[in-house]
C-alpha cells in the first residue's frame, strides 16, 4: 500500500474535495476518455447519484461538473475565468474542451441530480456519458469520488480502491504495527520511513519542492482567511468570524490579562480561517479532504507561531508524518464523509495532525502512533450532518475543535512513553465499523442531524 503525500494532499478549491474537487477530476478523466477514443460526439450528460444528488448543489457539484466537461481542473482552477466560462456555457448550452471541439451541453436538461438511489459502488457515484449526433450514447463511464479528491472508475472500484501498481518501495507498511515494527528495525522516524518510500517513487527536488508548494498554499489559506470578511454564499446568511477573532486576538497580546486557555482561540481562529475559505471556493489544501482542510494546517501554524523552538524547516517532517497515518486510515477505512460521516474527515484529519505535532516535538514513533490514535478515539461516531448541505456549520467550528484536540493529544502522547491500551490500528477499524453501521442520513446527505435540526431558511 502507497500513497503518496502529494497525492493526500492535494491543492483544489472548495468547498468539498469528494464533492467539489472529485467530480471535476471525474469529468477531466472522462474528457481524456473521449479523447482517446475513435467516437465523434456531439453532446455530454452527467447523472449524479446517491450523496452527490442529495447536497451536491450546497457543495458547488453541478458548477464543478459543469467547468471539469469544459476542460477546467481543480489544480489550475481560476476562479474569474471560471465564472466567465460558466455564464457562456449556460447562455449557449454546449462546452469546447481542448481537442473536442463544441459539444451540447445544456446544465438545466443535462445534468441530473438522480435521488432515486446511489450506484451500488460508493455513496458519491455519477455517470457521465458522451451522445451522437441523434442522441444515442456512443461512450459511457461510471464514476466514484471515494474522499478527499481521489476518483476511481467503476472497474477500478472493482478491483481494490487502494490498489498501487507502481515500484515497490522499501518500507511498505499497511498498519501501524507494521510501521512502528519496520521504526525499530530501521532505526528510523516514521517521517523516514515515509520519505524513503516517497523517494523510490520520485526524485529529492520533486518532493521537497511538491512538500514546500502544499505549506505555501495552506499558510496562504490561513492568511487570506484572516482577512476575509462578509456573508458565505449559500444562502445560510453565515458570518466570516476568522478575522474579527483574530483582532481581537492580536489586541489582546501583551496585556498579561488573558487566560491561558485563549491559546485555543488561536488555534481554532487558524483553523476557521481556512474553512471559510474553503466554504468561500477558494484555494485550499486537502488533508486529507476539504471539508477537514483546516485541522493540519491550523496545528502547524499554532506550532510555528507560539511554540518554542519551532522552524519551517521542519515543517517537511510534520506533513510527511501525517500523512503517513493518513494513508493507513484511507486504506484500510476511510476519509469520506459520505461514507463513515466526519469521524472519517476531521477525525483522521485530527489523528494526522497530532501525529505530526508529535513527531516534531521530539516524540518517538510510538508516541506518534500514539498521539494520532488519542485524537481519533474521541472522534468516533462524529456524524456529517452539513445544515442545508453547505460545508459551513458546524463544520467551520468542527475543524477549529479538531485541531484543538490534535494539540492535545499530541501533548498528552509526550507525557507518557509510547504505550497505551487501544492500537492506532484498532482505532481505524472502529472507525470503519462504525461507518458501515452508521444511518445514511447521518452521512453527507444533509437529512439527519444539525440539518434537520436547526431551521436553515
Amino acid at each position: 500500500m502507497f500513497i503518496s503525500v502529494l497525492d493526500l494532499f492535494k491543492v483544489g478549491i472548495g468547498p468539498s474535495s469528494s464533492h467539489t474537487m472529485g467530480p471535476m477530476v471525474a469529468a477531466a478523466r472522462f474528457l481524456d476518455l473521449l479523447r482517446s477514443s475513435p467516437f465523434t460526439a456531439a453532446g455530454l450528460t452527467a447523472h449524479l447519484h446517491g450523496s452527490l444528488a442529495f447536497t451536491g448543489v450546497g457543495h458547488a457539484t453541478d458548477r464543478a461538473v459543469i467547468l471539469g466537461l469544459a476542460g477546467f481542473e481543480p489544480e489550475s482552477y481560476e476562479h474569474d475565468t471560471a465564472e466567465a466560462a460558466l455564464l457562456a456555457i449556460k447562455a449557449e448550452k454546449r462546452v469546447a474542451p481542448r481537442g473536442l471541439g463544441p459539444l451540447a451541453f445544456d446544465p438545466a436538461e443535462d445534468l441530473v441530480f438522480d435521488r432515486s438511489a446511489p450506484l451500488p459502488g460508493h455513496a458519491n457515484g455519477m455517470r457521465l456519458a458522451a451522445l451522437d449526433g441523434q442522441g444515442d450514447v456512443i461512450l459511457d463511464e461510471v464514476y466514484y469520488s471515494i474522499g478527499g479528491g481521489f476518483v476511481l472508475t467503476e472497474a477500478e472500484l472493482a478491483q481494490g480502491r487502494n490498489t498501487d501498481d507502481g515500484a515497490p518501495v522499501p518500507y511498505p507498511f499497511h498498519s501501524a504495527a507494521e510501521m512502528l515494527a519496520m521504526c525499530a528495525e530501521s532505526g528510523k522516524s516514521v517521517a523516514e520511513l515515509k520519505r524513503a518510500n516517497e523517494l523510490s517513487r520520485m526524485d529529492r527536488r520533486a518532493l521537497d519542492d511538491g512538500l514546500a508548494r502544499i505549506w505555501a498554499v495552506m499558510s496562504d489559506c490561513i492568511d487570506r482567511g484572516l482577512d476575509g470578511h462578509g456573508i458565505l454564499p449559500g444562502g445560510l446568511g453565515v458570518k466570516r468570524r476568522a478575522a474579527g477573532i483574530h483582532e481581537a486576538l492580536l489586541a489582546e497580546r501583551g496585556q498579561n490579562l488573558t487566560a491561558p486557555h485563549i491559546i485555543n482561540d488561536w488555534i481554532s481562529v487558524y483553523a476557521m480561517a481556512v474553512n471559510e475559505e474553503n466554504a468561500a471556493g477558494g484555494q485550499v489544501v486537502t488533508a486529507p479532504t476539504n471539508g477537514a482542510a483546516g485541522v493540519v494546517p491550523a496545528t502547524i501554524r499554532y506550532w510555528l507561531d507560539h511554540v518554542p523552538g519551532a522552524t519551517s524547516a521542519r515543517v517537511p517532517e510534520f506533513l510527511l508524518t501525517a500523512a503517513a497515518i493518513g494513508g493507513l486510515v484511507k486504506h484500510n477505512a476511510s476519509i469520506s464523509g459520505a461514507e463513515c460521516g466526519c469521524q472519517a474527515e476531521v477525525g483522521s484529519a485530527s489523528a494526522m495532525a497530532a501525529a505530526g505535532l508529535a513527531a516534531v516535538l521530539g516524540g518517538a514513533p510510538e508516541q506518534v502512533e500514539n498521539a494520532a490514535e488519542i485524537a481519533l478515539e474521541h472522534h468516533l461516531g462524529m456524524t456529517c450532518d452539513p445544515v442545508k448541505g453547505l460545508v459551513q456549520v458546524p463544520c467551520i467550528e468542527r475543524n477549529g475543535l479538531g485541531a484543538i484536540k490534535a494539540v492535545s493529544a499530541a501533548s498528552l502522547s509526550l507525557r507518557g512513553d509510547g504505550t497505551h491500551f487501544v492500537p492506532l490500528d484498532a482505532a481505524i477499524e472502529t472507525m470503519r465499523q462504525t461507518g458501515e453501521d452508521m444511518s445514511e442520513k447521518y452521512k453527507e446527505t444533509a437529512l439527519g442531524g444539525l440539518a434537520v435540526n436547526v431551521p436553515n431558511c
